[in-house]
């Protein structure tokens, strides 16, 4: 099952020898005689390597098991992360849970009811008020208050707002032949994974055979880029980006479901406080610091700062991170960073790389709470239980969407650098396998989260972990991509938390008729051919853009017009604006397009866009032309 009895291993528990060379059990066999060939030895030195540093400081590392609950408690916590506690005893029916409900998928309201038959059973058992049951529920989300209705309904009224929406659109065939290593297999972000894992199920279905040798086997995925585009996290608002995650977990134990696995999750830890300032110290707090001397730093500037330092010195480095450095300059580099790193007075020039390298793994380490959070990871570990590879991508791409933005940022910024390290590989002699298996016990060993693993399965968990790394650090452009079946879902929130205040009577069936005629007005707009449309550009330019959209209209073509009518037409330019120039002519890098209200809060677009389709989604948005952040500002 997908749970943290399968979580990696106590660090006083290092296996012989012969368990190091001993099979992988039958679950995993395919995957384990690929691994088999790769060597382990990295990782059990740099277990060994944390277990030696830890017992200097008299502490022991280990990883987390989940404890205990009592039957209904683990669907009570579940319910309410999922942004639907109202549902755990409040006779009203709350009109946020309406809204989410509404935009659940057939997979994913299943997910729902299966945890509140669990909580409502285990509530009538200790003679507790019922909590209200699921079908009442989405049968108000679905009801339309006619006999022929009544008379036509299923038997099983949880799908009953989901059955006329599933059944007008032809099921897709998600099936896919045994994949190749090396071969390029296309990503589908478009439809919900359970909903894909659903129909898989139904098929004959043949999960391939890995062979996972190096970062050159491992198949290649392609996102298909739709008519609107692919959104990477960071695309969007930072109000749109809290909606992600609770719709990410619905999702993520939908799967689960599906797949057959159990989806266990452990207690947020409670974090001791410290009197350091750098290791040891909580992300959130870290990041609060930081922000006083630099707004807006999303990841911790000690660890830019050891990242920056390996990027410009050790890259080259045989052996980095494999090799360790001195634990006594380790701990008095530390001390050194924590007295001198804020006030700019710590050198780097003479730190040896290696040293550098065992404080980037020690900060890692010291976080009071795993960077993979104590909450999620048992399941980033039981990832390896998945036996197919694109369903464990899935699944890690949900988790990482589930993360806090904190921990979600300073591990794009720990795996960006591994990718760096792996990339020269010719010279460091650390491949992609070497710095996962390096990396595996820093992300998912933890002092004070006990753990039993059950006997034999030490190299099995271990392999898994490393195998968890290895596709965080290969698949991270893929992972960091906010799936469009979840933007379209964000959108609806949007859309029904705006038009429910417009109605005073606390009728469902009002609401629900508003929203239906709506979203046929923006249907019947769907058969526009085309459509002349503003652009703005408030920063740049006096003047807007008025565009003529067809179907063939792209985001880079407006960007391009509007460079060229910048350039040609001598267009009122609010300020000096010296944009990147190359031969005179504007690079179209330098510009983005957003999207602005509607449906969305802010939402920049994808260059293959298709700006047509776009506006008949959102047809109340604005469009707006801002410089790219990445790039510094010219005016």
């Amino acid at each position: 099952s997908l749970s943290t009895r399968h979580c990696p291993w106590k660090m006083n528990q290092l296996p012989p020898k012969s368990a190091v060379a001993s099979p992988v059990s039958e679950s995993t066999n395919s995957r384990g005689e690929a691994l088999d060939s790769l060597s382990m030895d990295s990782f059990w030195l740099e277990v060994e390597n944390i277990k030696q540093s830890a017992e200097a400081e008299q502490e022991e590392c280990s990883l987390a098991d989940v404890k205990t609950q009592e039957e209904g408690e683990a669907e009570a916590e579940w319910l309410q992360d999922a942004g639907l506690s109202e549902l755990l005893g409040d006779p009203a029916l709350d009109k946020d849970n309406l809204v989410l409900l509404s935009t659940l998928t057939r997979t994913q309201a299943a997910a729902v009811q299966r945890r509140l038959d669990t909580y409502s059973r285990s509530r009538r058992r200790r003679n507790k008020t019922p909590v209200r049951d699921v079908r009442d529920i989405f049968r108000a989300v679905g009801s339309q208050d006619t006999a022929a209705e009544k008379e036509e309904s299923s038997p099983d009224p949880l799908w009953h707002n989901l059955r006329t929406s599933n059944t007008q659109r032809k099921t897709p065939d998600y099936s896919c032949p045994v994949r190749n290593p090396g071969k390029e297999e296309v990503f589908n972000m478009d439809v919900a994974y359970s909903e894909q894992a659903a129909v898989l199920l139904k098929g004959s279905f043949l999960s391939e055979s890995r062979k996972l040798k190096d970062g050159n086997a491992l198949t290649r995925f392609k996102i298909p880029k739709g008519r609107l585009g692919v959104t990477r996290i960071g695309d969007l608002s930072a109000q749109d980006m809290k909606k992600i995650p609770t719709l990410a977990l619905i999702e993520l134990t939908a799967l689960c479901d599906i797949l057959g696995f159990e989806l266990k999750r452990n207690k947020a830890a409670k974090l001791k406080t410290t009197e350091k300032r750098l290791f040891g110290v909580p992300l959130n707090t870290l990041l609060e610091n930081d922000q006083k001397l630099l707004p807006n730093t999303k990841v911790p500037l000690l660890l830019q700062a050891l990242l920056s330092c390996l990027e410009k010195r050790g890259l080259e480095t045989e052996g980095i991170l494999r090799v360790s450095g001195s634990q006594t300059r380790i701990k008095s580099l530390e001390q050194k960073l924590e007295r001198d790193f804020y006030s700019g007075l710590f050198c780097w020039d003479e730190v040896h790389q290696n040293d550098v390298s065992g404080l980037l793994k020690r900060f890692i380490r010291e976080l009071p709470a795993p960077l993979l959070t104590a909450e999620y990871l048992p399941a980033f570990a039981a990832v390896q239980n998945i036996p197919d590879l694109k369903q464990r991508l899935q699944a890690l791409n949900l988790l990482i969407l589930i993360l806090p933005e904190s921990n979600r940022n300073t591990l794009k910024a720990l795996l960006e650098f591994l990718s760096k390290v792996v990339a020269r590989e010719n010279n460091n002699k650390m491949n992609l396998w070497n710095v996962s298996t390096v990396m595996a016990p820093n992300l998912f060993m933890h002092k004070g989260l006990p753990n039993k693993i059950p006997e034999g399965k030490e190299k099995q968990l271990a392999e898994g972990a490393a195998d968890v790394v290895r596709m965080m650090i290969h698949y991270q452009d893929l992972l960091w991509t906010v799936s469009s079946f979840l933007v379209a879902q964000v959108r609806k929130l949007n859309e029904s938390n705006s038009k429910r205040y417009q109605f005073c009577d606390k009728r469902i069936k009002n609401l629900l008729r508003k929203i239906h005629a709506d979203k046929d007005k923006v249907e019947k707009n769907q058969g526009e051919p085309s459509k002349i449309v503003k652009v703005h550009a408030s920063l740049l330019l006096k003047d807007s853009l008025e565009v003529h959209l067809n179907n063939a209209t792209r985001v880079a073509d407006v960007l391009r017009q509007f460079q060229k009518n910048l350039c040609q037409n001598g267009w009122n330019i609010v300020n000096t604006v010296n944009l990147l120039k190359c031969n005179n002519s504007m690079e179209c890098t330098n510009l983005l397009l957003y999207e602005v209200g509607g449906n969305i809060g802010e939402h920049c677009l994808d260059p293959d866009t298709y700006l047509l389709d776009l506006y008949h989604i959102n047809p109340h948005a604005e469009w707006i032309i801002k410089q790219n952040p990445s790039y510094p500002r010219m005016f």
